[in-house]
């Protein structure tokens, strides 16, 4: 990418924590197109003196020094012949604090960064590829993301496949793989935990050291852009995790950057996460936030990402998130609230969403924090979707409860249609949820095998079944029964044993369907397309509702929580018609127990509940059951 030098309003803006186009000027780029000379920009607004060093220079701090500007920023041009016999190109930013201490700190701009354990930076030019997903974007920008399907993959690349020797599979390699899978099984989107380049693979990439680097575990950046532009040429949409909210703490990071403290805050009680062992950024800084929308543009505008998932929101609203009392600092008026780190991401949001139409900011936010997807100008955060957090905990608490004891539980399945339309909800069952100690998805599931498995089955229909998006884990689809080990890959072997490929399969109908079935996505925030026909069943633990499309086609969806069997079980319909079974997690074919309703169903004038109309079904045991309702235009009598 050729350096683009910054006119006075992109330095103001700069400053002021508006800019999203900080990279183009931050950071090393080549200065003509044939790249004799890269220029190196940094902003280190409190060192005495700042170089250029790497492998070129065998890491000499003071051979190549730059010059300091007016506003805090330094600046050289070095001739691309230096770094001919660096043959990874590496290079850091040799600082020099006024006290006298050097600070050898990596690019914070870096397009490109080495391979741990290696922290330096390296000359990458973003130039040069071609892209081939020119339909999917035209497409994008037009579609409604709100009233389409949207199933998600979520996944780690270091560990959804690896070689047999346990090397990383490529980007290309991933792609090779990966897209024909999701394209058998229906996902609508695949979501990355994070590619951005970070220290340690423990963290699953969310303790970031490269917020502008794609990791060097898996390839080039060229090689990202391959991989996320066939994902596009196959019609699947790809969201990346992103952390805007907290740094690690390595000495060649954003870490008292040049001394003093430029990326966080100066006070502990403010930078301090002692729970991740990291740093929360300084969002009153205008230069930091800057830096941040300038990096969630890069990603969407360098690599066409379809969204981001912007991880740990509810750390940048509350001072006190995950703080004990006395280990936080009030606002100025008291308060708990952090109300530049909201300023920040209203004017993130805002950025983006004028800039890349139909693409998608997601918050990860964990509270109760009023109008996350609301419009700014309306009070709101100006997120597109929240992660339903609320509606994640309720269901794994239920369903910890053996079935016996899941009538005493039943407000966990009802709570969520409470609040189910205040913001545009994804039900996620994500990474989170797999690990330190809490078991697979499949193993949460009480009793024997056949009950996991059936459990498991019923879940994710109903999952599918709730108003929402949809993100699932990778290995869930399969049945994955140790908890996620980042170490290696999934169990893909699995599949050769009984009961997995019938769960996979299952899945695989379930997504099929949820693609094909309007009224399972096409009014999902409003009442207009969901009807409760029982809600109140605890003592059978039974759920039953109809999902409705915009031109009032409706899905019955019953859902048993406990493997009792019941051949002869009524529900409530609003008007006459007729019902026919189309999905059925009991399916034989699916590993259950082969019970169901063959044949279509007519209701009978008979009240059930607020319901006028009724029909009785066969519900079978730890199952969810879809039936399509179809209503004559001439009415029974």
């Amino acid at each position: 990418m050729l350096y683009s030098p910054p006119s006075a309003d992109a330095r103001e803006a700069f400053h002021a924590g508006r800019s999203g186009d900080a990279y183009r000027w931050m950071g090393a780029h080549p200065v003509t197109p044939a790249q004799e000379e890269w220029k190196f920009t940094v902003w280190a607004p409190h060192a005495a003196r700042v170089f250029v060093t790497g492998e070129f220079c065998d890491w000499h701090y003071e051979d190549h020094p730059m010059e300091k500007q007016f506003d805090g920023t330094w600046e050289a041009i070095l001739p691309a012949g230096l770094f001919e016999k660096s043959p990874n190109k590496t290079y850091k930013y040799a600082i020099q604090d006024p006290g006298g201490g050097w600070h050898l700190k990596a690019d914070p701009y870096g397009f490109a960064a080495e391979m741990r354990p290696g922290t330096a930076s390296r000359l990458c030019d973003m130039d040069g590829y071609a892209w081939s997903d020119g339909e999917w974007m035209a497409q994008r920008a037009q579609r409604d993301p709100y009233h389409g399907p949207m199933n998600i993959y979520e996944m780690h690349l270091g560990s959804w496949k690896r070689h047999d020797d346990g090397r990383f599979y490529s980007y290309e390699e991933t792609a090779d793989e990966l897209i024909p899978y999701l394209l058998d099984m229906h996902y609508t989107h695949v979501e990355f935990l994070p590619v951005m380049e970070h220290p340690l693979d423990e963290s699953w990439g969310y303790q970031v050291t490269g917020f502008f680097a794609p990791t060097a575990r898996y390839g080039a950046a060229l090689q990202l852009m391959r991989l996320i532009d066939r994902l596009h040429q196959a019609g699947i949409g790809v969201i990346l995790d992103w952390v805007p909210a907290h740094f690690p703490q390595n000495e060649e990071g954003l870490r008292r950057f040049d001394g003093e403290c430029c990326y966080e805050h100066p006070d502990p009680r403010r930078s301090d996460m002692r729970q991740w062992g990291t740093l929360l950024f300084d969002h009153a800084r205008g230069e930091v936030c800057s830096f941040l929308t300038s990096s969630a543009c890069y990603w969407l505008e360098c690599f066409h990402a379809d969204g981001l998932r912007c991880d740990a929101v509810s750390a940048i609203l509350y001072l006190d998130f995950g703080k004990n009392p006395g280990e936080w600092l009030p606002n100025k008026d008291g308060g708990r609230e952090n109300t530049e780190g909201a300023a920040f991401l209203k004017q993130l949001n805002q950025t983006v969403y004028a800039r890349y139409p139909g693409a998608m900011m997601i918050a990860e936010e964990s509270t109760a924090y009023p109008l996350v997807t609301h419009p700014v100008y309306l009070g709101g955060l100006g997120f597109g979707f929240k992660w339903n957090m609320g509606w994640m905990n309720d269901m794994l608490a239920y369903i910890a409860e053996d079935p016996i004891n899941r009538k005493y539980r039943h407000d966990k399945l009802t709570f969520s249609l409470m609040y189910a339309f205040s913001e545009n909800y994804i039900l996620p069952f994500s990474h989170d949820e797999v690990v330190h100690l809490k078991r697979s998805m499949l193993d949460k599931q009480p009793g024997d095998l056949w009950r996991k498995f059936a459990g498991l089955r019923a879940l994710l229909a109903y999952q599918i079944s709730h108003p929402g998006k949809k993100l699932n884990f990778m290995g869930t689809e399969f049945g994955q029964f140790a908890e996620w080990n980042e170490k290696a890959q999934l169990d893909w072997f699995l599949l050769v044993y009984e009961r997995h490929p019938e769960l996979k399969k299952c899945v695989q109908a379930l997504n099929q369907f949820y693609r094909d079935t309007p009224a399972l996505w096409q009014q999902d925030d409003s009442w207009d397309g969901f009807t409760w026909l029982n809600a109140d069943d605890a003592d059978r633990s039974i759920t039953s509702f109809i999902r409705w499309d915009d031109s009032k086609n409706g899905i019955v969806c019953v859902t048993n929580f406990t493997p009792a069997y019941y051949p002869d079980y009524v529900i409530g319909l609003p008007g006459y018609g007729y019902i026919k079974e189309v999905l059925n997690t009991d399916s034989a074919a699916f590993g259950g127990s082969g019970k169901g309703n063959p044949k279509s169903l007519r209701a009978h004038r008979k009240a059930m509940g607020d319901c006028k109309w009724s029909c009785s079904i066969v519900v079978p045991p730890l199952a969810t059951v879809f039936f399509t309702y179809t209503r004559p235009l001439t009415r029974g009598k």
